[in-house]
């Protein structure tokens, strides 16, 4: 992300399971001098959840509006003022939730899609790449893992920007 008076619309932060990705996204943000926004997905189901989303909290620190919005992302991105910067972490936290919901996972990629070309301010988005690993043996794993490949691909496309985060490292997929 460039961070010399441009900041491009939509960037995303790809990457498996604490690979550093949050960590990346976040100091983008900072970076930026903007003042941030945290639409945080995630539900606090158990101990471990509630321990990691506390973990996530003290790692920001203090300088963050954080919105907690496990289903509604559209809104809460269109919510933001333009001067502000977006942090959504992360749309796998978000597809988990809609398909425990029952929503129409289509529909809702459509939504976030439309809210993403209308945001007021830049967004950085954060996903796990779930696609490097077996095939599951169960069906509800695999549907994940499809529409999880489908909400990045679509990401991606919308993107001017895509970095793919191994080991704290970031490796730039996409934009100048």
């Amino acid at each position: 992300m460039k961070t010399e008076n441009y900041i491009s619309a939509v960037t995303l932060v790809v990457g498996g399971t604490n690979s550093g990705k949050s960590q990346f996204a976040e100091d983008l943000i900072v970076q930026s001098g903007r003042p941030r926004r945290y639409i945080a997905t995630a539900q606090a189901w158990d101990a471990e959840m509630r321990a990691k989303i506390k973990s996530h909290q003290v790692q920001r620190g203090t300088n963050w509006k954080t919105v907690e919005v496990p289903l509604e992302v559209e809104a809460a991105l269109l919510e933001a003022q333009p001067s502000e910067i977006i942090l959504l972490d992360c749309v796998t936290l978000w597809l988990s939730n809609l398909m425990m919901d029952g929503r129409d996972i289509e529909k809702s990629f459509s939504s976030l899609s439309a809210a993403l070309q209308r945001a007021p301010c830049p967004v950085i988005i954060v996903s796990n790449e779930v696609g490097q690993g077996i095939i599951p043996d169960n069906a509800m794993a695999r549907t994940f893992m499809k529409h999880q490949g489908h909400l990045n691909q679509l990401l991606a496309l919308h993107a001017e920007e895509v970095y793919f985060v191994t080991a704290g490292l970031p490796q730039k997929l996409k934009g100048a």
